[in-house]
């Protein structure tokens, strides 16, 4: 049976990568997100409406399974404890430790996992500006949310604003819940480990983390279960655009340097070769005493060459004219026959 590609993760052009470039790539892409995160705050008051809008609509469709996580993770602290050092630290971990791996040992498909990863996030950012959403533990206590990593602040590096070291609350959105990028992040990673893995633990944790990661961000009451919904939405829209995307990149990979090259124009070329003429010409000189023609100006010729732009011979076969000057006189021996 042939090997069928997922769209998106096709081998990308067989071009040797650098980490130098890589690398400062990546952290671009991702300050920019942080940086655009930020500064896309929406209305406190529209974000709210916004997180309560999806509780209705989740009690609509009778989903409800931020509320019973949400107790068990308050409940209990061996399993809240964990779960709110999940929440804080691995989308930081594992999915730089998947990109170095495919890039060290799955080089062919790096390019394109790593446009797929890039896209998504850049879709993500989209719906954090057109969509802010308060997220659970943000609502008013009325409505049955515990803030589990600030119930358990005291065991970790974070403070009350989400997963933001203590006292750097102020630089974090904390109205960015829809989309999920931390499921999306988690599903990508899964895909990966998937699909290049290769061992049955890798094809475990493939299965595992990004359930895992849906699970606690619900449970620590950091988002939805329609957030977790749309963090795997936009990563299939990101995987769909990749392609795209990919093909975009390499056309201006390939049209940028030619056009900082000085294509040689025909005027330009037609006068060189004029001045090339007219020096072949000069440095031919006339007839020696000795009365032999001296057309090569001490360059070995061949038969039949010419110099460029040499005018073509007039005289047909047999009909040459007499190669010893005409006005050479007396003493000018007769050339052989």
């Amino acid at each position: 049976m042939p090997h069928t590609e997922t769209p998106g993760t096709e081998a990308a052009p067989n071009t040797r990568l650098r980490w130098w470039t890589e690398l400062p790539l990546i952290v671009l892409v991702y300050a920019c997100y942080s940086a655009g995160r930020l500064l896309v705050r929406g209305d406190v008051d529209d974000a709210v409406d916004h997180g309560l809008a999806l509780l209705d609509i989740e009690k609509a469709l009778f989903l409800n399974a931020e509320h019973p996580l949400n107790r068990l993770f308050t409940s209990e602290p061996w399993i809240g404890v964990p779960a709110d050092f999940w929440y804080a630290s691995l989308h930081y971990l594992v999915t730089p430790a998947i990109l170095v791996w495919l890039f060290r040992s799955r080089a062919v498909r790096y390019r394109a996992a790593r446009t797929w990863l890039m896209t998504s996030t850049f879709i993500g950012l989209i719906g954090f500006t057109l969509l802010p959403t308060c997220p659970p533990r943000l609502l008013d206590a009325s409505h049955g949310f515990v803030d589990t990593m600030a119930q358990y602040s005291s065991y970790g590096w974070w403070g009350g604003a989400a997963s933001a070291p203590r006292g750097m609350g102020g630089m974090t959105n904390q109205y960015a819940a829809m989309p999920s990028l931390h499921v999306g992040w988690a599903l990508w990673c899964g895909v990966m480990l998937w699909r290049h893995g290769g061992t049955r633990l890798a094809k475990v944790a493939a299965v595992v983390y990004p359930l895992g990661t849906t699970i606690v961000v619900m449970g620590t009451a950091n988002h939805y279960f329609l957030d977790a919904v749309a963090g795997v939405a936009v990563m299939g829209a990101g995987l769909l655009l990749t392609p795209f995307v990919l093909r975009t990149a390499q056309r201006l990979r390939t049209r940028l340097p030619a056009r900082f090259v000085p294509a040689p124009t025909g005027s330009a070329t037609a006068a060189g070769s004029d001045s090339a003429t007219a020096a072949a010409t000069a440095s031919a000189p006339a007839a020696d005493d000795a009365g032999s023609a001296n057309v090569s100006g001490g360059c070995q010729t061949s038969a039949g060459e010419r110099f460029p732009r040499q005018r073509e011979q007039r005289f047909g076969a047999g009909a040459e004219p007499d190669p010893a000057p005409s006005d050479a006189g007396d003493e000018t021996p007769a050339p052989a026959r």
